[in-house]
């Protein structure tokens, strides 16, 4: 459910590569995108790829619930149409994980409560910047 939800419909399934012995056997990803034909994970575009791993993440935290999940840049590969989804897909998982997530990507951002940024303004001396969006909004008269 949380593939189809992320590409938009499509399938995914683990399949072992020996059942009989599952701690150490290799797990095969097989993927089905819509609209395209069921293939090895191997096979797919960077963007397909990464998205594919990150239901996996997302799915595994639904079975296995951490507080806190850090995510460095992985929605670097993503169209824009993807990012949104994947931001969203982050907002409704916040009820149980809290998320600190490094990106560059805007839609990653726009779903964000808090940005925080680092700047150098003088040589050698590092600045942190904190936006809380929510105070942002209302003062942009966007809330």
């Amino acid at each position: 459910e949380t593939f189809v939800e992320l590409f938009g419909g499509g399938k995914a399934e683990l399949i072992l590569e020996n059942p009989n012995d599952v701690l150490e056997c290799n797990i095969e990803i097989k993927v089905q995108p819509p609209g395209k034909n069921v293939q090895n994970i191997d096979l797919l575009s960077g963007g397909e790829k990464g998205l594919a791993a990150i239901a996996l993440l997302f799915s595994i935290l639904k079975v296995a619930p951490s507080p806190f999940c850090i995510f460095d840049e992985v929605e670097a590969a993503l169209d824009d149409v993807n990012v949104a989804r994947y931001a969203r897909y982050v907002r409704r998982m916040t009820t149980n994980t809290q998320f600190i997530l490094i990106t560059h990507r805007r839609g990653t951002m726009e779903e964000a409560d808090v940005l925080y940024g680092i700047t150098m303004q003088e040589e050698g001396v590092s600045k942190m910047l904190e936006l809380q969006t929510a105070d942002m909004a209302k003062k942009l008269g966007i809330s």
